[in-house]
């Protein structure tokens, strides 16, 4: 998936970003929160921050462990909830971390790694539009 956009609204507490299938034409939105709509915002823009921000962090933690980010899935979708796992590769082994899809694609769009969807929930999302 491709973050195709983000929608930022300063009179509403709901941000929404949209993910489209890279070789596709599927796409659904995601209902964030406004700082993590910021913090992907500013990373797509390539704006950088004086000091780390909360993403920054994650991303250099994994590094400094020994780690690295392979990729984020968002693997599930319960009663209008997404979930997401953050996948980290360390030592030849993959360690599933779960996060909000909100933050594993802010790190993604920081690590500049891949963001995949399951099947199951594209597909229980475009139902729910």
């Amino acid at each position: 998936m491709e973050l195709r956009r983000i929608i930022i609204s300063e009179v509403d507490d709901h941000q929404v970003i949209i993910l489209k299938e890279v070789d596709g034409e599927r796409s659904f939105p995601i209902v964030i929160g406004i700082f993590e709509a910021t913090s992907i915002d500013r990373r797509v823009k390539g704006m950088q921050s004086p000091r780390p921000l909360t993403h920054d962090l994650i991303v250099a933690v994994v590094d400094q462990l020994g780690g690295e980010i392979q990729d984020i899935v968002i693997s599930d979708l319960e009663e209008h909830t997404y979930f997401a796992k953050l996948r980290v590769r360390r030592d030849g082994d993959l360690v599933e971390i779960d996060c909000r899809p909100s933050d594993a694609i802010a790190v993604a769009v920081t690590a500049k790694v891949p963001i995949y969807v399951s099947e199951q929930v594209l597909g229980e999302a475009l139902e729910e539009d």
